[in-house]
């Protein structure tokens, strides 16, 4: 008996040691492959080699994830100067602001597709997540991998610690059992990573969200752009994929 309740003081230390972040500001740096990105068909290749060296092989954003117990807000970070801006700084998922209600389950999103703006609201996306056995270290969490898809054929891969409770992620990525630390889309030839997680509790200012533009829903907004990418050919699945993000 006292040989176990050795062993139980023993352990306290590290059991109190143990820490759930359910609070802080997250950083996400954002990655696109513009070189894969342009040399996929035939047609842009031609024309990309032509341009090549006025294009940098990536692109690179930053965005800040304000969190607490009960929302998350994902919105445009510290500025870079390797940010290549396409489509005049105005493509899709340029400057996302995502706000979800993690108690209610909804999301509210203000999204600037082209020339347009959108105010997306709707109930947190729900995706088909398969845990792996994967593990990777990421802003000092230890991360288990996850895969998903979005739009019937568009795989996922996130990353994801169960050491941040709040159910959430980049973009309007959520549904996994704690905070995604690391996203992949392999088609969009993009990646969202962690450089930092801090532990310090948001003012309400950082939750601030104006909506603009248009109202739609997530399902509204696809159809809409559907629509409006008819003429689009080809390019315009991969369009759709980046204004669902």
């Amino acid at each position: 008996m006292k040989r176990i309740i050795y062993i139980i003081l023993l352990a306290l230390p590290q059991i109190a040691s143990a820490q759930y972040v359910s609070y802080g500001k997250i950083e996400f740096e954002k990655k696109v492959n513009l070189h894969r990105q342009f040399t996929e068909d035939e047609e842009s290749n031609e024309w990309f080699e032509k341009i090549k060296s006025q294009v940098p092989k990536f692109s690179v954003t930053y965005f800040d994830m304000y969190f607490n117990s009960t929302k998350a807000i994902y919105k445009p970070g510290r500025e870079t100067d390797k940010t290549f801006k396409m489509f005049g700084g105005t493509g899709p998922a340029t400057d996302n602001v995502v706000l979800t209600d993690l108690d209610a389950k909804t999301v509210s999103s203000v999204k600037q597709i082209y020339e347009q703006k959108f105010t997306v609201k709707d109930s947190m996306r729900e995706l088909r997540w398969v845990i792996k056995d994967e593990i990777r270290t990421i802003a000092n969490f230890k991360c288990r991998k996850a895969v998903s898809k979005i739009c019937d054929s568009v795989y996922v891969v996130a990353f994801y610690t169960d050491d941040i409770v709040p159910n959430g992620g980049p973009e309007m990525f959520s549904g996994l059992p704690g905070m995604i630390l690391e996203l992949a889309i392999p088609r969009l030839y993009t990646t969202w990573v962690a450089t930092k997680v801090e532990t310090k509790m948001p003012a309400d200012a950082d939750f601030a969200f104006e909506e603009k533009g248009k109202k739609v829903t997530q399902k509204g907004l696809i159809e809409q752009l559907a629509s409006s990418f008819k003429s689009w050919g080809k390019y315009a699945s991969r369009s759709i994929w980046w204004c669902v993000l």
